[in-house]
């Protein structure tokens, strides 16, 4: 399981080098405005495509195999399957922070995974909030890293 976990490891932290990068290559327009949206160039499209993409990737695969991994490799009791308990059974040994702040970057995610392309403040507003939040998903994957390196030694 050690050595999955750390093939794990390796992809989350190719997607957060990527979402790392494309986060400093939007820094200078944030925060983002409708009328900021309207002036980006095609590279800049696409870094925010690369930036959302990135997002997207890190997270589910955080939620689907890194998550479960790090259960396992603790050994923690019991058969969780929901992924709501598996959460709080991360949170109550301090793996993460909160269970309730990755529910809510994952609604944003969601929420940011729609397209308005009629209401580019709406998108502003839903870039910025997930702009803020890849700092948290990224603070989340340093943690969990943290936490299960004396399970490494």
């Amino acid at each position: 399981m050690k050595e999955t976990t750390v093939e794990i490891i390796k992809i989350c932290d190719r997607h957060a080098d990527r979402l790392n990068w494309a986060m400093t290559q939007l820094k200078k327009h944030i925060p983002f405005t409708g009328q900021t949206l309207k002036q980006i160039n095609d590279v800049e499209l696409a870094i925010l495509d690369q930036f959302s993409t990135r997002f997207a990737k890190l997270q589910d695969l955080m939620g689907a195999k890194l998550f479960p991994a790090v259960l396992e490799i603790t050994k923690e009791p019991g058969e969780l399957k929901a992924f709501i308990d598996k959460l709080y059974r991360l949170e109550k040994i301090g793996a993460i922070a909160s269970a309730d702040d990755w529910l809510l970057m994952r609604e944003a995610r969601n929420t940011f995974s729609h397209d308005y392309p009629d209401d580019q403040e709406l998108q502003a507003a839903m870039l910025n909030a997930l702009y803020e939040l890849a700092a948290q998903l990224l603070a989340v994957l340093s943690g969990i890293k943290i936490f299960i390196a004396p399970y490494f030694k």
